[in-house]
């Protein structure tokens, strides 16, 4: 049996089936099917209050759905052991769409934050990758710099540098560009699409960002009031 993909360097594709989820009355997710393939970026599309980011923390193990499936890399995320889907999502990156940073520590810290709190590894180990990740989204020397400190792209590239710091295999992106201006949206798409060429991550992003789409995505799911309307 090959080993699961969480335990190795293969990124997965991520598949829904017939996923639903809905509040009493409100249906928020209504018969979802498609498949987001490994090494790619599906970018999910739509409206607000369309259903995006809820489908997002769907797959991310946070919201299990009504009915249907989620499967990673054919593991069934909502029906596995606490400790397995922990694992799991050890290898799951998250770039929340505020970023998610914490304002009282400097963004260093910030970055540091999963490696301390998920591995064991040496002090001086956490420092030289923190400031590698760093690096590669260009912000290296702001390490000491506190996220009031920092520019709205730049706390966007902070926030994808820590989402990259456990090296995960699939990077989850709600809203990267929103807020931003034409110019660092398009640097921040630049970047989503190196990194995902330099690592073999499967990346999905939740946009209404039309330019973007034309610039990142490789597959593309649009809903419309929570129904999948369009994949291909």
């Amino acid at each position: 049996m090959d080993a699961p993909w969480y335990t190795t360097h293969e990124a997965p594709e991520i598949s829904l089936e017939h996923v639903s989820l809905g509040y009493d009355n409100l249906k928020v997710l209504s018969d979802i099917n498609a498949v987001l393939p490994r090494n790619k970026i599906s970018v999910i599309l739509g409206g607000s209050g369309g259903g995006k980011s809820t489908l997002l923390k769907t797959i991310l193990g946070l919201l299990p759905p009504t009915q249907g499936r989620i499967l990673l890399g054919g593991v069934d995320i909502y029906d596995i052991t606490t400790p397995t889907l922990r694992e799991m999502r050890k290898r799951m990156g998250v770039l929340f769409q505020d970023g998610a940073l914490l304002g009282s520590l400097p963004l260093g810290e910030n970055i540091a934050l999963p490696l301390r709190e998920h591995t064991n590894l040496d002090e001086d180990i956490i420092e030289t990758v923190v400031s590698m990740k760093l690096s590669l989204v260009g912000l290296d020397k702001f390490m000491d710099f506190f996220p009031s400190q920092l520019s709205g792209g730049m706390r966007k590239r902070a926030g994808l540098a820590r989402a990259l710091v456990m090296d995960p295999k699939i990077l989850l992106c709600d809203e990267p560009t929103s807020g931003l201006d034409p110019i660092t949206a398009a640097d921040l798409d630049r970047l989503i699409l190196d990194l995902k060429d330099a690592f073999g991550m499967t990346i999905v992003v939740v946009s209404h960002d039309l330019q973007s789409l034309y610039t990142i995505a490789d597959n593309v799911v649009v809903l419309n009031k929570g129904a999948r309307i369009f994949e291909g």
